[in-house]
This record gives structure tokens, C-alpha cells and sequence, in this order.
């Protein structure tokens, strides 16, 4: 158990790491903006330092965005935005990771507890597989991706059938969301 609460130590950390990084980007972005835009004085001392050192470190942000068609006084929102979604997904990965430590720890307390654990880990990746399904089909290029392929094919036997009797609300396709329900009934009434 001792792993388990330095774990929560080190996320505690890494939380308040994170919180500090995106406040300190939250002021440089701020300031940066405010050089682009010429909101300070373009031959201040703070505008020339920006130009120098921080405008470098957002130029693959800004060509992104100038070959999106943005506008590249808006990089240092992009960067802001950036950091932020960053840390939100490291928090929920080591929340992730945090709950499989627990799990485990349990399953080697109680070693009957193993064949639970296993099929709690089957229906929690059927789910990931459903929301990584729903999210590349909002962009249709990443259907193909080899990191969102096999997302396809661990979901279809659930969404075939329910399509069938299901029908469409508008250009709106609900079985990923009924599936989603029925998943958890079925794996509450088997862990549970």
C-alpha cells in the first residue's frame, strides 16, 4: 500500500506542476499577444525580449496555424490551449494509471479477485474502444489511422446489431450511446 499512496504523492505533485505551468504560460501567452498585436509598444524592452526568446519557441505553433489559414497573432492562444488540454489528458492518464495500481494491488490481496479483474479490464477497453470510435468519427480522416483502426472492429459487433433495430435521430447515429449503457448494465451485473 505504500506504492499506492507514493503514487498519489507523486500525482499531487504533478498536479501542482502542471497548475503552475499553465498559469506561468497563461501570463507569457497573455504578454506575447499583446506583443503581436502591438498592444505593447513594439521597441520596449518587454517586446524585443518576447521577440527574442518566446516567439522562437512558439514558431512550429504559429506555422500550424498560418498554414490552417489562422492568423499568427493568434499562436500564443493555440500555445495556451495546448498546455492546458496537455494536462488535462497527463491527469487523466495518471488517474487512469492510478486506478489499475488499485486493482492490481487488490487482485494481490485476494487472488480470486483476478478473474474479476481481468473482465472489469475487458469491458473498461470496450468502452475505450466505443469513445475512441465516436471521437475519430468526428474527424474523418482519422478513421484510417493506424492508431484509431482497431477501434472498428472491437466495436462493430455491438453497434451492428443495435443499428438494425435503432433508428437514426436526424443525421444522428445513438447506438455508440445505448451500447455504452449496455455495457455498463451488463458489466455491473457480472463484476458487480
Amino acid at each position: 500500500m505504500s506504492v499506492l499512496a507514493g503514487y498519489e504523492s507523486f500525482v499531487g505533485v504533478v498536479k501542482l506542476g502542471l497548475f503552475y505551468l499553465a498559469a506561468s504560460t497563461a501570463v507569457v501567452c497573455v504578454v506575447d499577444w499583446a506583443v503581436r498585436t502591438r498592444r505593447i509598444n513594439p521597441f520596449s524592452g518587454v517586446a524585443r525580449f518576447f521577440r527574442a526568446r518566446i516567439d522562437p519557441l512558439m514558431l512550429p505553433v504559429e506555422r500550424r496555424i498560418v498554414r490552417g489559414g489562422g492568423l499568427p497573432s493568434s499562436a500564443p492562444w493555440w500555445t495556451l490551449v495546448t498546455v492546458v488540454v496537455g494536462g488535462i489528458l497527463l491527469i487523466t492518464l495518471l488517474g487512469f494509471v492510478g486506478g489499475l495500481l488499485r486493482q492490481v494491488a487488490f487482485g494481490i490481496q485476494d487472488p480470486r479477485g483476478i478473474p474479476m479483474l481481468l473482465v472489469s479490464w475487458a469491458f473498461s477497453l470496450l468502452k475505450l474502444a466505443l469513445i475512441v470510435r465516436v471521437l475519430s468519427s468526428w474527424f474523418p480522416g482519422l478513421r484510417y489511422s493506424k492508431w484509431i483502426r482497431w477501434s472498428f472492429p472491437a466495436t462493430e459487433w455491438i453497434l451492428a446489431p443495435l443499428r438494425r433495430v435503432i433508428p437514426l435521430i436526424g443525421m444522428i447515429d445513438i447506438t455508440p450511446i445505448v451500447a455504452w449503457f449496455l455495457i455498463g448494465i451488463v458489466q455491473s451485473l457480472v463484476v458487480g
